[in-house]
């Protein structure tokens, strides 16, 4: 990747499940670091610990699914009495905190008013006394990375896989 880079092919490089130890050591060998790390990372589950990891060395977070699990997001009272207090959406609520959190939100839909709903996000903010009551959410990492995970496997828990951070 640093061989692209350095041709201009590519403009920067990134990286998608990094956990802060597994970033720290590429930060640690890489010549062009990652301008980026794109993970899962929403109300349920803020990696607060990555968050700062990634704003300490200049990488940028980039959540997708940033709602989580929506019928969990929606149903969550915390988030839908600051929804109402607002007049906002739950879905709006989950990404706006994730734009406040300084990272990049990549929600997902095909719905035309639910994509006019996502974009409406920039023109409001949630108080900083609310976002304190999200950062109360009870976490859960939701996609688990099955896939990664076998006795065969580099990774044979998901312990090592996402190096204790879940």
């Amino acid at each position: 990747m640093e061989q692209l880079y350095d041709s201009g092919k590519a403009r920067a490089i990134g990286v998608s499940n990094f956990s802060s130890n597994k970033l720290g050591d590429l930060l640690g060998v890489a010549r062009v670091p990652p301008a980026v790390d794109q993970v899962e990372c929403h109300l349920g589950w803020q990696q607060a610990k990555l968050r700062a990891f990634c704003r300490s060395n200049g990488v940028h977070l980039s959540a997708y699914a940033p709602l989580g699990r929506m019928k969990d997001v929606a149903s969550n009272p915390v988030v839908s009495s600051i929804a109402e207090s607002l007049g906002k959406t739950p879905a709006q609520i989950a990404l706006r905190w994730g734009l406040q959190q300084g990272q990049s939100v990549l929600p997902k839909s095909a719905n035309e008013s639910r994509l006019k709903e996502n974009i409406d996000l920039f023109d409001w903010s949630i108080p900083e006394e609310l976002c304190a009551k999200l950062s109360e959410i009870k976490q859960a990492k939701q996609i688990k990375g099955d896939s990664f995970v076998h006795p065969q496997s580099v990774y044979k828990t998901y312990e090592e896989l996402f190096d204790g951070e879940i």
